[in-house]
């Protein structure tokens, strides 16, 4: 019996062999060879028909069937038929790393039964093989991959062999590998009893036809698969990116004595950029007025006003999870009254052990500010310093303290300081998403090109918006238009108009 090796392919010329059965009659006549000529050429005609149909049939399934089971349970029945053998089986190769019979069609349901318990057992053969070496080269070397290419190629070699073997010699046997990225991810096997059996190199082409049929359904399987992670992922990002723009402040509240404006522009959906207006203390201007507007911010806050930016380092959803936290612990730490160099200090003992487990810090600036002596106080945890623009100057000033990140030492101590403000003066709140900002040519925007556009707007610009939308706009021109930054952009401008006595 002449059984095509696994390791080797047929090197006959293609031609079925059929057509060797009808040239061997040895018939004399002069009609006969004709006739059988004639019936020769029908029937290949008839079966070349055949297996058109057939891979028309496999091509509309995979372009129809949304189940990947559903398509797997067609390929070793096409094989099979396209062959003309007496059946095919189709085993996968597990991202585990396990072997399985996949699916197994035989025309012979008795004959079928003894086919899937010799694959079965070739492949717990294989099994038990992999684990015993997994395990003897991961004892002499800590850097073992199960993954490996030659790994893989290893397993399904000796697979092969073990089918070979299970099935027996009386078996005409032919398989091929289902390669999907280039990598082997399982075998496509045709067998046949028939003693006459030949694999030639058209049937050979056949199951390599439907065998990559298999990996292009496995594929696109797999493809859909990342797709819905990627919907589900994008559908989460964006319930994450609402939930952080409610917590940031949804508009400035109305301040006795000054004016304000914010923006916060993430690079991502969400940013770990944070901003935010604290009331220090809630306590009603009269009754009066408690009666007629008692849940106004513009009234119910009448000593001081926290006013507080920080970035989170890194951006994304973790960025953006820690942001959150920040502010709740933020604004529990300003309601026990304390100044702001002891809140920054409080701050960082609360959240020293989450910030250490995450690997991420914090800057923050925070500030308050007295409506009734117009005094600004505050302190630095390694923020970038915040511009002052005094109008009776016309100059421009940092607001800075010493003080280290939020998270970096328990036991950090944060200075404090404080300034005079007076009508006309100007203070902006930024994070580091303007000054690193980067033009097409690699050049930042830093710190002394926005002191000096923020010195140009105060001398222009009347309204703490229009500030905000003159700095952006510098800053977007800067980076081209049309570019996104790669940092998260925060920015508040507060401007005084006058101290409540």
């Amino acid at each position: 019996m002449n059984t095509v090796p696994l390791s080797q392919l047929s090197s006959e010329s293609g031609d079925d062999s059929r057509r060797d059965r009808y040239a061997n009659q040895g018939d004399t006549s002069e009609v006969t060879p004709v006739f059988a000529l004639k019936q020769l050429v029908a029937r290949l005609y008839r079966e070349q028909h055949k297996i058109q149909d057939l891979l028309s049939s496999l091509g509309f399934a995979l372009r129809s069937f949304n189940n990947l089971n559903q398509f797997l349970e067609l390929i070793p029945l096409m094989a099979t038929r396209v062959t003309d053998s007496d059946g095919s089986a189709l085993v996968l190769l597990k991202p585990n790393g396990q072997v399985k019979l996949e699916q197994l069609h035989c025309q012979d349901n008795l004959q079928g039964i003894d086919i899937r318990k010799a694959i079965e057992s070739a492949t717990l053969k294989v099994k038990d093989a992999t684990a015993k070496s997994a395990a003897l080269v991961s004892s002499e070397s800590e850097q073992f991959d199960l993954e490996e290419a030659s790994g893989v190629e290893k397993g399904l070699a000796l697979l092969d062999a073990q089918v070979s073997r299970c099935l027996g010699s009386d078996i005409h046997l032919f398989g091929t590998a289902i390669l999907v990225k280039q990598m082997e991810r399982g075998r496509l096997y045709v067998f046949s009893r028939d003693a006459e059996y030949t694999w030639t190199e058209t049937r050979q082409k056949l199951v390599r036809l439907v065998a990559d049929q298999t990996a292009v359904a496995i594929a696109n399987d797999e493809l859909t698969v990342e797709l819905r992670k990627k919907e589900r992922l994008d559908r989460e990002l964006e319930i994450g990116a609402e939930i952080q723009q409610r917590l940031l402040p949804r508009q400035c509240p109305q301040i006795p004595g000054i004016k304000l404006a914010a923006r916060c522009q993430p690079a991502n959906r969400v940013g770990g950029d944070y901003y935010d207006f604290i009331p220090t203390h809630y306590v009603p201007l009269n009754k009066t007025e408690e009666a007629n507007d008692q849940n106004s911010p513009v009234t119910s806050a009448r000593g001081r006003w926290g006013i507080v930016i920080g970035d989170v380092m890194g951006k994304g959803v973790p960025a953006g999870l820690i942001m959150t936290m920040t502010r709740g612990m933020l604004r529990a730490e300003v309601l026990n009254g304390h100044t702001p160099g002891r809140i920054l200090q409080h701050l960082n003992q609360v959240m020293f052990a989450d910030l250490e487990n995450s690997h991420r810090f914090v800057t923050l600036f925070y500030s308050e500010y007295d409506l009734q002596t117009g005094i600004l106080a505050y302190s630095n945890a390694a923020h970038n310093p915040p511009m002052w623009w005094q109008a009776s100057s016309n100059s421009v000033r940092r607001l800075d303290t010493s003080g280290m990140l939020i998270g970096l030492d328990v036991n950090s101590q944060y200075e404090e300081g404080q300034v005079q403000l007076a009508a006309g003066d100007t203070i902006i709140y930024y994070t580091d998403g303007f000054t690193e900002a980067a033009n097409p040519n690699g050049e930042r925007f830093d710190e002394e090109n926005l002191m000096q556009v923020f010195q140009k707007a105060c001398q222009n610009c009347q309204e703490p918006q229009a500030i905000l939308e003159y700095l952006f706009d510098q800053v977007q021109q800067f980076i081209g238009q049309g570019n996104r930054n790669a940092d998260d952009m925060t920015l508040v401008v507060m401007r005084v108009n006058g101290c409540k006595n």
